[in-house]
Parts: C-alpha cells; sequence; structure tokens
C-alpha cells in the first residue's frame, strides 16, 4: 500500500531541476540576521538594483515543515517557489526578505528544538523581521505575504505588528488545519485502510489530548509522532477565517485552481471573513507550489514540486505587485 501523507505530498519520480540563471542580475542580495530566542535568524534580502527603483518591501514567510527560504525542503520539495517569486518581484521593483524559520536551516541555532514552536511563536519572529526589513529598506511599512501555514502565521502576526502595510495570502488555509488535514489525507484513495485512525488522531489532538502512535501504521507514526504533537494541538485550536476576520489592513488572497492541498473553498473563506478588507485573486492551473499544471493531472501536480526549473504561475507576480505597489 502506497501511502502519500507528507506535508508537501511530494512527487513520485525524480525530476532533475535547473535554476535560471542571470549573467548580471538586476538586485542586490544580502544575507542578513536578527536576534531570535537562543541565537539568530536568518534571511535573504534582494532588493531590486537602485535604490530608487524599490515599489515596497515584502516579507516571505514560509509554509508547513522543513522548508526553507528559497521554497525547497524535505519530502522531495524542491519547487523553489520563493526564490523564483522574490527574483520576480525585484524584477518589478518590489525588495523582498525571504527566511528560514527558527530551528531550521540558517536559523537552526535560534532554538534547540525546531519542534517546540507555536504559531504564536513564528508570529513573534515575524515582528523581529519586518522590523528589521523596514529599517534596512527604509520604508514606511512593510508587506507580510505568507504561503500555506505562512499565511496563518501572517494573519496571527499582524494585530501585534502595527508596521505591517497589509497581507499577501498565498494559498493559505481558510478551515481550520484539521479540517484541511482531513480532506489531503481523504483525497488519496491509497490512504482509505488507514483513515479511521488518522481521523481519531486529529481528533484526539483537536480536543487537546495527546496520542499514543505505538499501534499506529508507520506513515501515521511519522506523521503525529510525539515531538509534533504540541505544534499540532496549537495549529489545530486556529481558525484562519476568524484571524482575517480581525485583521483590519489590507489583504490579498490568492488562490489557484489545481491545488492539491488547499482549496478554493479556503480562499472564498479568507475573503469572507477579511469582508471588505480583502481581494481574491484565482489563477487558473496553478498549483500549491505556485507552478502551472495540467488540469486534473495528479502526477504532473505532484512532479512539479520537484521543478525548479518551471516558471511561477502567470499572473502571480503581477498581482501582489499591483497590490504592494498602490
Amino acid at each position: 500500500m502506497t501511502l502519500r501523507l507528507s506535508k508537501f505530498l511530494a512527487a513520485a519520480a525524480c525530476i532533475v531541476s535547473s535554476a535560471q540563471v542571470y549573467a548580471d542580475p538586476p538586485w542586490h542580495s544580502t544575507v542578513l540576521e536578527v536576534q531570535g530566542p537562543q541565537g539568530p535568524l536568518q534571511g535573504t534580502l534582494l532588493a531590486p538594483a537602485g535604490a530608487t527603483s524599490n515599489k515596497a518591501a515584502v516579507l516571505i514567510v514560509p509554509g508547513s515543515g522543513p522548508t526553507d527560504r528559497d521554497g525547497n525542503g524535505a519530502s522531495g520539495l524542491q519547487a523553489g517557489s520563493y526564490r523564483l517569486l522574490a527574483e520576480g518581484l525585484a524584477m518589478q521593483g518590489v525588495a523582498t526578505l525571504r527566511i528560514d524559520k527558527r530551528g531550521l536551516f540558517g536559523s537552526g541555532s535560534a532554538v534547540s528544538n525546531p519542534n517546540n514552536v507555536t504559531i504564536g511563536a513564528y508570529a513573534d519572529d515575524v515582528a523581529r523581521w519586518v522590523s528589521a526589513l523596514r529599517q534596512r529598506s527604509q520604508a514606511p511599512c512593510v508587506w507580510v505575504l505568507g504561503h500555506s501555514e505562512g499565511g496563518v502565521v501572517a494573519l496571527a502576526a499582524a494585530p501585534r505588528v502595527p508596521e505591517i502595510c497589509g497581507l499577501v495570502l498565498l494559498a493559505t488555509p481558510g478551515r481550520r488545519i484539521g479540517q484541511v488535514l482531513r480532506a489531503q489525507l481523504a483525497a488519496n484513495p491509497a490512504n482509505a485502510p488507514v483513515l479511521d485512525q488518522a481521523f481519531g488522531a486529529i481528533d484526539a489532538l483537536e480536543a487537546g489530548r495527546r496520542v499514543d502512535v505505538a499501534t499506529f501504521h508507520p506513515a501515521l507514526q511519522s506523521l503525529f509522532r510525539p515531538e509534533v504533537q504540541g505544534f499540532l494541538m496549537d495549529s489545530f485550536a486556529i481558525n484562519p477565517a476568524q484571524l482575517a476576520a480581525s485583521t483590519t489592513v489590507p489583504i490579498l488572497i490568492v488562490q489557484g485552481d489545481q491545488d492539491l492541498q488547499v482549496s478554493v473553498e479556503d480562499a472564498r473563506l479568507l475573503e469572507a471573513g477579511a469582508a471588505g478588507h480583502a481581494r481574491l485573486v484565482m489563477l487558473a492551473g496553478m498549483n500549491h507550489v505556485l507552478k502551472t499544471v495540467p488540469a486534473g493531472d495528479r502526477a504532473a501536480n505532484l512532479a512539479a514540486y520537484r521543478r525548479e526549473d518551471l516558471p511561477l504561475a502567470a499572473g502571480l507576480v503581477d498581482a501582489i505587485v499591483e497590490f504592494v505597489g498602490r
């Protein structure tokens, strides 16, 4: 029995990727650090060449799991989506800062245990980065762009960081994360034999009870391993649509109709929650890693998770530039 239970729904086959190379890139790249709880947090500032060309400054907050500042990580995720997004925005005069999460990659020494985190802790780090980016870019305020779970972090950060101009939510859940996880698991027919066990674990974690996974299927043991259950309980308690309702800054919601992890329903729930200060942009063909894929082709969709050479979905960068450049 084949299970695809990874947060990233990794592709079954590895495809060699090649990043776009610029002989003379029209931007400046600088590694930045800010102080984290126990050590430095690290990110990469990509500023358009020429100080006067900056239209805005955008902080890019990564999605779930061990995803790095470029949008790559475990389980075969090699799409390079955040790097491509930063380069695309720089081409249109928008500076970006893309970051590694506390405890991971360049931010590895920020905490001793990267699993001992909460959405609120990530939001605290967003506040640190917003201050640093505002100072470095001299922008009057900073836009926070969150992808997937990073969008939930952005929503949690907005009320506590007055320097935020607004939010850009890419492929961000509008339902509670437990509901999203149930839908992801149920979408793959191969998972049918373990759904009762998985759903029981989600029910327990939503109720604030830890789960003994000793008798679980090995894939479920990994998904619900004891060291991440605290984070899961914290994130399951959050209602992103309610966070959107309590946010007063402008919000751009961008959702693809070929996303295997977050649905169009999620985007509409966020839009309804924001009630009047959100704009929804639907992009035909875009999947969860922000690439264009053939409609209904699950294999091609998953393969795109390993394709850094694929460009970002058409219209994505333009929609962001139009929003933050107002």
